[in-house]
């Protein structure tokens, strides 16, 4: 087994477990919490009835979220029972919404098979993410937008890579928004908008004075749109 099977191998098994905390959690995560904004930050750049690959789609509530919005949506994701959760939460009315489990570094779209493409606090669990963006670029046409939500700062999942600091394997590429920022630059790719999700206390009135460094020190998410 390789080194990059391995740690999918291990993210796999993680998220496998934690796929019913993350189920009794995601929805009010989506309309209420941390990820409220990201549809919206969306449909600021995508034109609707558009083909949106949701990867790292978790347990679909997202990519339902999208297709509500007026996208047809495919969601992937790298554990079987978050698709088993997705496939619970489509009917047979949604027509332009589905679902399967996959490896992002190994998937068997087409090239450019995509519009557009959504990746919310998922490149991360890739072992080489420089590669997993270029692998994801192939996946989208020319001219299409790819929204990232990477984690901040202030974010408690970063602790996923803590133990890396002990020489032991980890299975989250934890990285700072500047830094996959940087690297989307050094791979070609426009940054068109960005937008930061803050902790309860953070308030707009600290923010408005401060360079997009700052803000993104305060972040717990930073929302990335990129543009192939």
């Amino acid at each position: 087994m390789t080194n990059q099977s391995k740690w999918h191998v291990e993210a796999q098994k993680q998220w496998n477990d934690k796929a019913s905390f993350w189920h009794a959690n995601s929805r009010q995560m989506w309309d209420e919490g941390s990820r409220k904004t990201i549809i919206p930050f969306f449909e600021k750049y995508v034109p609707k009835g558009e083909r949106v690959l949701d990867l790292g789609c978790g347990d679909g509530y997202g990519s339902y979220k999208l297709w509500q919005a007026g996208y047809y949506v495919t969601g992937v994701d790298l554990s079987e029972e978050m698709i088993a959760l997705c496939q619970e939460r489509a009917s047979g009315e949604m027509e332009q919404l589905n679902f399967q489990q996959g490896d992002m570094m190994n998937l068997a779209f087409k090239d450019g098979e995509f519009d557009h493409l959504m990746a919310i606090n998922s490149i991360e669990w890739t072992e080489t993410p420089a590669n997993a963006l270029k692998e994801l670029m192939r996946l989208v046409k020319p001219g299409g937008y790819m929204c990232f939500g990477i984690l901040g700062p202030t974010a408690g999942p970063r602790a996923n890579s803590y133990r890396r600091i002990y020489g032991e394997d980890v299975i989250c590429n934890t990285m700072m928004p500047w830094e996959f920022q940087k690297l989307a630059g050094e791979l070609g790719l426009s940054v068109v908008g960005s937008e930061g999700v803050y902790k309860q206390g953070v308030h707009q009135q600290h923010l408005d004075s401060l360079s997009e460094e700052l803000r993104q020190a305060l972040s717990f998410m930073w929302l990335l749109m990129l543009k192939k």
